[in-house]
């Protein structure tokens, strides 16, 4: 690991505020993960885990704005304890009515809008305890801790839903988020100045703020778009990776995320370690650049990763390769996840660099907020656009269209820089 990023988690409240990070999200995206696994379990359905999806994504739509206006308005530490003590508590509550969809309906909407609040706390809250030299390393950091935990908490879900059983798995998840809480109580931060209330504008007013700031701030408008749509490719890969399995790999749908989903995250938390380490800032303006460019070649390349297409160039190649050294297109699909992890980094890491300093502490958990709005509306594009794209024209014809669009997007990019 790099000086920088030891120097950055050197800094005691970065450490704390970064063990909290990870202890919540591994407990939120297990909980995501079993809430969905349970409501197919008692249903048999997939519209009934669409009813878990929904329920989750549409308070982000609903509330992620006016959430950020109020994080503003109130002390992050106190909003990311509070919030992690209220997410343990809505779990217990499936204890008391177990094997109920709608009570599982409910927790997942309620443990969202609670989440709404969570997130534009946390991230903001890093510009306040870490110097602006290091603010790239301190991200790169936090986006290792957010794919790390997204692995871990893929990883763990079936296992630990099978250990702790359907109702006790809840209680886990609960002492996941105390510790996090627990963390979170190291952190500490210059007293944030409130606003006189003689001054302080009305809701309605700090809305307009945040937009008329985000409309007028072209790094912080692309910055919210680049971070926008490396969510939105990660669900699209979400929703047809099923498919991709089934269609492209004729692999089953229980291996592809130790074939796709694992090295997809190495790739990023490698991505986030290899900026760190850069030292020239040339690199690190057009690193974004490098993300997209790289994720669309990467793209393009996967629909032709079938084992009929590539069968006749691997004997090929593997009749001049040393016995040791054979490969097949299982090693290509690994090795364009990683590529496709490192492109995901290469736009995650510098455009919430530029968020977090282009935005003031009274705005800055606003602009998340609005940033997790946009996620939660275009969230909804994979969910029930993409999935209907492939059934009707293949994986294959999709990915290269996702291919073309992201060209187009480094092209206006580079046009605009």
């Amino acid at each position: 690991m790099d000086n920088t990023m030891l120097r950055v988690l050197g800094i005691r409240s970065f450490f704390a505020l970064w063990l909290a990070e990870v202890f919540s999200q591994i407990a939120m995206n297990m909980a995501n993960f079993i809430l969905i696994i349970l409501a197919f379990k008692f249903t048999s359905s997939n519209t009934a885990v669409s009813g878990v999806v929904i329920a989750f994504t549409m308070p982000a739509i609903l509330f992620g704005l006016l959430a950020g206006v109020y994080v503003d308005r109130w002390n992050k530490k106190t909003v990311l304890n509070l919030t992690n003590l209220m997410r343990a508590g809505i779990l217990i509550l499936i204890l008391l009515f177990p094997h109920n969809l709608f009570v599982l309906y409910l927790v997942t909407f309620v443990m969202s809008i609670v989440t709404q609040f969570f997130i534009p706390a946390e991230t903001p809250m890093i510009p306040q305890i870490v110097p602006k030299e290091l603010l790239l390393s301190a991200n790169a950091l936090f986006g290792m801790g957010i794919y790390g935990s997204m692995l871990i908490a893929y990883a763990l879900s079936g296992p630990s839903l099978l250990f702790f059983g359907e109702t006790h798995i809840f209680v886990f998840l609960a002492v996941l988020f105390v510790i996090a809480s627990f963390f979170v109580s190291f952190i500490r931060v210059s007293k944030q100045k409130g606003m006189p209330v003689s001054l302080s504008p009305t809701l309605m007013e700090e809305v307009k703020g945040a937009l008329s700031l985000v409309t007028k701030t072209k790094r912080i408008s692309h910055s919210l778009f680049l971070l926008t749509l490396s969510s939105l490719l990660i669900l699209t890969f979400a929703v047809i990776g099923p498919g991709y399995a089934k269609q492209i790999l004729d692999i089953s749908v229980e291996e592809f995320p130790l074939m796709f989903v694992a090295p997809a995250a190495m790739g990023m938390v490698f991505g986030a370690v290899f900026l760190s380490n850069i030292k020239k800032q040339s690199f690190k303006e057009k690193s974004v650049l490098y993300g997209i460019f790289l994720s669309s070649i990467g793209l393009f390349l996967l629909p032709f990763c079938s084992k009929a297409a590539t069968k006749g160039l691997f004997q090929e190649l593997n009749n001049i390769l040393p016995a040791f050294l054979s490969i097949n297109i299982f090693h290509i699909v690994i090795l364009l996840a990683f590529l496709l992890g490192i492109a995901n980094a290469f736009v995650f890491v510098p455009s919430n660099t530029i968020l977090q300093e282009e935005t003031s502490d009274e705005f800055r958990g606003k602009i998340y907020g609005f940033l997790n709005s946009l996620i939660g509306a275009v969230s909804l594009l994979p969910i029930i656009v993409v999935g209907g794209l492939a059934d009707v024209f293949g994986v294959a014809k999709v990915l290269i269209g996702i291919s073309i669009s992201l060209v187009i997007i480094g092209m206006y990019f580079l046009a605009t820089q």
